[in-house]
């Protein structure tokens, strides 16, 4: 029988559950990390295709020869099955993976916030948002951390998780180098706004189903009731498709308010509000992390019983 279970368990459950073991042990490469090595690359293949214009066209072939080349290769060694195959698996899900690091670096940020250091909160802030710091208080340093680590949450874990269950290692790369994409063309500024676009649209088609069922997970795990409302009625007011019902729902499970006005690059963003509840505290940054890895195991366990059923 036991067996049996390990065999229904291990074609998806069983990869994920050691990726997700590599990424607690080692977290991210402190050297030769390959994004960096996919950044330069992807640099290169913005100059070249630039020579053919920066138009929408010329971002989305840019965005196929930045990406599509190295899925390819992973699916055709996927393909081999085998031992390799779930070595590369297990190796590209903790290359997509960054459970860990956000987890360290919104302790970096909670620590001195409890311990009233709030320009060291601040600083290690900057290092995780693009907004500015240094004016905020200590509540707006926990709400833009909470914010960092629910979205985040959708980002770093969870959107690599369901693209890893529905095409392996090959899938969960996919996601990583189009949200790496996103990161660095994905702007709404003259440089990149017809450039970029096609990296901000496929991120936001890969993100879509993963941050909904993100924001579920939220709410399963937290204030329900709330999470939903909060979700149902704050999320569309949000700009970004997939962060609204995220961040929404996860305020709303925390029980906590989060949105509002924040300064990116000088400038004061009008930004709507989320959850419902008390201000943002450094507790609640804690309490973040508590909710995302609540939900990896929530995950972990909904892919198990289906790879079982689905395997039986």
């Amino acid at each position: 029988m036991l067996v049996l279970l390990l065999a229904a368990l291990f074609p998806i459950a069983i990869p994920m559950a050691l990726g997700l073991l590599l990424d607690r042990l080692l977290g991210e490469p402190r050297r030769f990390h390959p994004l960096v090595g996919f950044g330069r690359y992807a640099a290169a293949v913005e100059r070249l295709m630039r020579r053919l214009g920066s138009n929408r066209a010329a971002g989305l072939l840019a965005w196929s020869v930045a990406v599509l080349p190295w899925v390819a290769l992973a699916g055709s060694v996927h393909a081999e099955g085998g031992w390799l195959a779930l070595t590369l698996d297990v190796g590209l899900l903790y290359f997509a993976l960054g459970k860990r690091s956000l987890a360290e670096h919104a302790r970096a940020v909670a620590a001195p916030l409890a311990a009233g250091d709030l320009a060291g909160a601040r600083e290690r802030l900057s290092w995780i948002v693009s907004r500015d710091t240094a004016s905020l208080d200590e509540s707006g340093v926990a709400k833009a951390t909470v914010e960092s680590v629910l979205e985040n949450g959708n980002d770093a874990i969870f959107g690599a998780l369901l693209w890893f269950a529905l095409l392996g290692g090959p899938g969960a790369l996919l996601f990583r180098l189009a949200n790496t994409l996103d990161a660095m063309w994905g702007y709404r500024t003259e440089r990149y706004l017809r450039f970029g676009w096609a990296a901000a649209r496929i991120d936001d088609v890969l993100n879509f189903i993963p941050a909904r069922l993100t924001a579920l997970s939220y709410a399963l795990l937290g204030h329900t009731a709330r999470a939903l409302h909060c979700w149902r009625t704050q999320a569309p007011a949000w700009d970004s498709p997939n962060a609204g019902p995220v961040m929404a729902s996860g305020a709303g499970a925390l029980d906590v308010c989060l949105g509002g006005p924040a300064v990116y690059h000088g400038r004061l963003e009008t930004r709507p509000p989320l959850g419902e509840g008390a201000q943002a505290k450094a507790g609640d940054i804690d309490k973040a992390l508590a909710l995302v890895n609540n939900s990896v195991w929530l995950w972990l366990l909904a892919v198990a019983a289906a790879s079982a059923f689905i395997h039986a």
